[in-house]
């Protein structure tokens, strides 16, 4: 028979044992965190009616979906968390508690072109907090709070988070004649970052219509050294921008008693999200070091998340890390913690006499006592026993012959020092315990040191 060559689909990322383990680790602090605000975990299924998933949809979305019949049944992959949030939310309104605060990680699929960095299949990690009616400021507040526990929690240190308003920049776009053009604008200005200012000039004048000097004078707000001063020197105006200005100032004033420092968040009246749905807030979070990366957590407030499903108004904010896409931008930069302990256990058991029974009964007395134990129980020579622990990384391997079984006693072998005891399996367990605990702790993510 001819064999097939085993491949893996462009875009789709499937990781060694212990990479694994540090992007487990990574959604496992995720959870943590998003657990201390109140928010409650939410699974949707991956596989929608394509017409649900398309409701808010269409265009660049339906060309990207992953679209499918079975039977009769019109179906697709979700391509983000928000839409089945949406739906989840108009589904069980009547039975959810609001304001309700949920987060999902899970896996999306969109069938854009695969290059370096980007991924068909990828995990998304989201929180969002829905009102009834009516969300209160203070919720956009605390998600900055969120955003830097959050990724200090992971490791990282060297990150900012910038803010801005969605309603100072349709009110701005109003106060300057450009009411009708503030969607293609604020289209162009979410380009800033990309193409720079002059190309976006120019696009706003030739593709946008914006008078020349008009363009100048919004690009020359939004760069402003000082923007809340440019912004106070703009009140009185529009209604709307002016909302907007409160809002952003009371966000600010917020940010630092949630407990973020005020050198890891900043006022950037360039942040405009593409997505049109945002009416509020908006954040992105970006690495000091790699700003080429771009944001990598993004969001912001909506005041209508399920209009395409329900009646109800529903109201929320939220943002969405992409997990996969993180993890390869730290991968490649090497922020990776290699030191932290990826082995699947914590100690080795190698039997070395034919009865498994002693080997079998140790094993689960360590496992009692809240260890990982492997035993290794194939017909191996000792030392391909021995390299088989080495290379998996596993920190103890535990001795069980003739002596140690007729002494009641267990040697134990720590693989980082070479250093070997024999005691009794009460006190093997106490010293593993102990040994691997710095090893279990600690983040996934070590930032290298910043260049002077």
């Amino acid at each position: 028979m001819e064999k097939v060559k085993p491949r893996t689909l462009s875009g789709f990322m499937e990781l060694l044992p212990e990479k694994q383990v540090l992007f487990d680790k990574m959604t496992d602090k995720l959870r943590e965190v998003y657990a201390l605000y109140g928010f409650t975990p939410l699974d949707t299924p991956v596989i929608e009616s394509a017409e649900v998933l398309l409701a808010k949809g269409g265009g660049e979305t339906e060309k990207q979906i992953y679209r499918f019949a079975k039977g009769d049944n019109d179906l697709a992959l979700r391509f983000d968390l928000t839409v089945p949030l949406a739906k989840y939310a108009a589904m069980n309104c009547g039975q959810l508690t609001f304001p309700f605060r949920r987060y999902q990680i899970g896996k999306v699929y969109r069938g854009e072109r695969a290059q370096r960095g980007r991924f068909r299949e990828f995990y998304q990690a989201d929180i969002d907090v829905i009102g009834d009616g009516e969300l209160d400021i203070i919720n956009e507040a605390e998600i900055p709070s969120i955003i830097y526990r959050a990724f200090t929690g992971l490791g990282l240190e060297r990150f900012v988070i910038r803010v801005n308003n969605r309603k100072i920049l349709n009110g701005l776009f109003a106060l300057l004649g450009e009411a009708e053009r503030a969607t293609g604008i604020m289209h162009q200005v979410d380009r800033l970052d990309k193409v720079g200012p002059d190309k976006v000039r120019q696009l706003l004048t030739e593709e946008e219509g914006v008078p020349a000097d008009t363009a100048a004078r919004i690009l020359e707000i939004l760069g402003s050294d000082d923007p809340l001063a440019a912004l106070a020197a703009l009140k009185g105006q529009n209604e709307t921008f002016d909302r907007g200005v409160e809002e952003l100032e009371t966000v600010c004033r917020y940010m630092t008693g949630f407990g973020v420092p005020e050198d890891h968040f900043k006022v950037d009246l360039t942040i405009a999200r593409g997505l049109d749905y945002y009416t509020g807030t908006v954040y992105e979070t970006t690495l000091l070091d790699h700003p080429e990366v771009g944001s990598v957590c993004s969001g912001g407030r909506y005041d209508d998340l399920a209009g395409y499903y329900t009646n109800k108004k529903l109201p929320g904010v939220g943002i969405s890390i992409g997990l996969t896409r993180l993890f390869f931008v730290l991968e490649d930069q090497g922020y990776l913690n290699e030191e932290l302990l990826t082995a699947p256990m914590d100690v080795l058991v190698i039997p070395m006499t034919e009865d498994m029974g002693p080997a079998v009964s140790l094993a689960t007395a360590l496992r009692d006592q809240g260890l990982r134990v492997q035993i290794h129980s194939e017909k191996k020579k000792f030392k391909a026993k021995m390299s088989y622990a080495d290379k998996l990384g596993a920190p103890y391997v535990a001795l069980l012959g003739e002596d140690e079984i007729s002494q009641g006693k267990v040697t134990v072998k720590d693989m980082r020092t070479g250093a070997q005891t024999t005691v009794s399996p009460a006190m093997a367990a106490r010293g593993i315990r102990d040994g691997i605990e710095s090893l279990r702790g600690g983040a996934p993510i070590r930032e290298p040191a910043a260049e002077e």
